[in-house]
């Protein structure tokens, strides 16, 4: 298992709002074009729904409703036992009262020889982050909006 570990790709989460439990299906299948690709690789995914009296339980892929006619029976199984129901929990914590979400924990394959050439010679990742991509935007308008347009 360690073999495996020191050529693995950086891991995320996600968890994802449905809000009112609704469920397109739009990003499913992009989602598993990325697994197609080798890009990233499911390693859990569970779901989870908050109830308007704010208690939160995980729901079986099976009664998730997409909408879109992909079924959603191809991400059962998809669990290496990373999360468990603290995390569960916690994910549910961030939802709002009638909404669902899926908890996803994947492994970022494409950057995984760039991980393993970077611990071969000792390196190791301190920090880590995301940018929202609304902050992003808002830096970008302030910046195009700025003394460097000649305003």
């Amino acid at each position: 298992m360690s073999d495996d570990i020191e050529d693995m790709g950086p891991v995320d989460f996600l968890v994802i709002e449905f809000p009112g439990n609704r469920m397109t299906g739009e990003a499913f299948p992009l989602l598993l074009d990325l697994v197609d690709r080798g890009i990233v690789r499911i390693l859990d995914m569970s779901f989870v729904r908050k109830d308007l009296d704010g208690s939160v339980v995980a729901v079986e892929v099976a009664e998730m409703q997409d909408g879109s006619g992909l079924g959603m029976s191809v991400f059962e199984g998809a669990s290496s036992g990373l999360l468990g129901q603290d995390d569960l929990d916690e994910a549910g914590n961030a939802l709002e009262p009638g909404n669902a979400a899926a908890v996803l924990v994947y492994e970022n394959v494409w950057a995984a020889p760039f991980a393993r050439a970077l611990r071969r010679s000792g390196a190791q990742m301190v920090a880590s982050g995301r940018i929202p991509v609304q902050a992003l935007l808002a830096s970008l308008e302030t910046e195009e909006g700025g003394p460097a347009d000649g305003a």
